[in-house]
């Protein structure tokens, strides 16, 4: 009987990490990427889909605080504030820094 890991949400191909993923506190000011995935449960799930964060949404890192503050992102030429934890949890492949 194999044992299922929960929490990967497809991040993972062949049992290797995909290289070119990233979290949302990890991507740089500036960037741009594509959400991939939202590692959560349903409420924080929700609550980040009526921000418009949803799997295969462009998004744009414009700003963090240090020391684990809030993220800003821009989503649909709209500008969101999310805690650390809830951008901690949001996959993102990164595009290109501007």
């Amino acid at each position: 009987m194999r044992r299922q890991m929960h929490g990967f949400g497809g991040r993972f191909k062949d049992n290797k990490p995909e290289a070119d993923l990233v979290t949302l506190v990890q991507l740089k000011s500036g960037q741009s990427g594509t959400v991939v995935d939202i590692q959560g449960g349903r409420r924080m799930t929700d609550r980040l889909n009526a921000l418009g964060i949803i799997p295969g949404k462009k998004i744009t890192k414009t700003s963090a605080m240090l020391m684990r503050g809030p993220v800003t992102i821009e989503v649909d030429r709209v500008g969101v504030a999310i805690g650390f934890g809830m951008a901690s949890k949001v996959t993102v492949r990164p595009g290109r820094v501007p």
